[in-house]
């Protein structure tokens, strides 16, 4: 597997970065890169412009208004919007309850909130947590009541990101009160304008407001906002969770940040004396985000085959890892080594890197 860009997809790196330092509002930018916190309306204008462009929903299938781009595409997209202080595309729309709607909903739902999540019309939030249900998400007890045509929902969630710009809300519900806890649990696509809605801040310790509580009484949802079937919310559940931990790792970002803070150091004059060494170089492809990147795309395509793939590259030499350092510093070994692990438990082959570790120690 050559883990290299592809002529292709460094023509396309050239397309996108053009086009960001082109068409970025200058002042959003400078919000992005001085860490403050923008306008609903700005993160609106910033995806809708994408999204004249073809761009509002890159990883979606060109049926549903997507731009149909492969993991490193998209990988590249993002590396180089966070590179110009670009923000990130809200993830609640695109990468959350839009695959949900694809997958399990019906041809009325797709043609209803589909095209307004990829051109920016509505602006989604989740509502999964509430008081006493986070980790055990299962034991949630907001619930809905089926009455007639619609289901009648109250009940609480917290720290609902981004609420207070919200135009619409996935909810896990309760309606079967007598199931098994992960069996009563249903998907609901609820209007945040339906009377009995309460938005209340949580302002953080930084007093930033970013979460929310969101109170439910006697709210009044359509039976047509059930997304699949009743009681298999779960279901639903998992497999948005499935997408919400491999496409919202902010990698681009987080580069972005680092080379930032490397550049700070650099000025001051207190440059890392192995910082000629760089752990993600965004020119030859070998970084770790970018074999995962790799690894999604080719995992589609071939499924549970991949993993094979994977072990007949294991004896390549990792160009992105310092062992000396590693073995001078624990702490850095262990989260060297838990990272792949922990990718290879979500279906990742980074594990890959582990084993380089361990073969590139075993003979030094």
């Amino acid at each position: 597997m050559d883990l290299s860009f592809t002529p292709e997809e460094k023509s396309f790196r050239q397309e996108v970065r053009a086009f960001v330092r082109a068409n970025l509002p200058e002042e959003i930018r400078h919000k992005v890169q001085n860490g403050s916190l923008l306008t609903r309306d700005e993160l609106m204008r910033w995806h809708r412009i994408l999204a004249e462009h073809g761009w509002g929903a890159p990883t979606w299938p060109k049926e549903h208004g997507g731009a149909g781009w492969d993991p490193v595409r998209d990988f590249i997209f993002e590396e180089e919007c966070a590179s110009w202080g670009a923000p990130r595309l809200l993830p609640f729309g695109l990468r959350m309850v839009g695959p949900v709607i694809m997958t399990f909903g019906n041809a009325a739902q797709h043609r209803r909130f589909l095209p307004r999540i990829a051109s920016a019309q509505d602006f989604w939030c989740q509502g999964y947590s509430e008081p006493g249900s986070g980790s055990d998400l299962a034991s949630l007890k907001t619930k809905a009541e089926r009455r007639g045509d619609s289901y009648v929902v109250n009940g609480q969630k917290t720290w609902i990101t981004l609420a207070h710009y919200a135009d619409w809300i996935f909810c896990l519900v309760r309606t079967d009160p007598a199931a098994r806890a992960q069996s009563g649990i249903s998907f609901l696509l609820i209007d945040m304008k339906t009377k009995g809605i309460t938005v209340r801040p949580i302002i953080t310790m930084d007093g930033g407001h970013e979460v929310n509580e969101v109170w439910f009484e006697d709210v009044k949802v359509p039976a047509e906002n059930l997304v699949g079937e009743e009681n298999k919310g779960w279901t639903y559940a998992k497999f948005l969770l499935g997408h919400e931990r491999t496409n919202i790792a902010g990698v681009g970002p987080s580069k972005s940040e680092l080379q930032r803070l490397k550049q700070i150091a650099q000025d001051q004059g207190q440059r890392d004396p192995a910082g000629d060494r760089r752990a993600d170089d965004a020119g030859d492809g070998s970084s770790g985000a970018v074999v995962r990147a790799r690894f999604r795309g080719a995992g589609r395509a071939r499924g549970a085959g991949i993993r094979r793939a994977a072990h007949r590259h294991v004896l390549q030499l990792p160009q992105d890892l310092d062992l000396q350092r590693l073995e001078r510093d624990p702490e850095e070994h262990h989260l060297a080594v838990a990272a792949p692990l922990a990718a290879l438990a979500e279906g990742e082959l980074a594990a890959t890197q582990l084993l380089r570790v361990s073969v590139n120690t075993e003979t030094r």
